[in-house]
């Protein structure tokens, strides 16, 4: 058990870290979808050790890959609709859209 929950502290770290330091927001993207897989490890570990006849875990982990996917496809959209009006997707360029 302790070598999966290291790796999701691995990947939820990386994440946190890469959310926090990256410019681009395509790579603010995949910095939060490493830290919704590593709950995700987490959501299927303790539910295999510590309710192995029942699957809520992996149900809770299903959904929430389901919930990743949409929220990918809409800010993937809101990427496009950023990139036509400023043809830039870097953060510092954000604040033309302001007004």
């Amino acid at each position: 058990m302790e070598y999966y929950l290291i790796v999701a502290a691995i990947m939820f770290f990386a994440g946190i870290y890469g959310f926090f330091t990256r410019r681009n927001t395509l790579a603010i993207l995949i910095s939060i979808e490493l830290i919704l897989n590593a709950t995700d490890i987490n959501f299927a570990v303790f539910n295999r050790f510590l309710f192995p006849e029942s699957l809520e875990g992996h149900f809770f982990a299903l959904f929430s890959i389901a919930i990743s996917a949409a929220e990918t496809a809409v800010a993937i959209a809101i990427m496009i609709n950023i990139y036509r009006n400023i043809r830039s997707i870097q953060v510092k360029n954000l604040d033309d859209l302001k007004w």
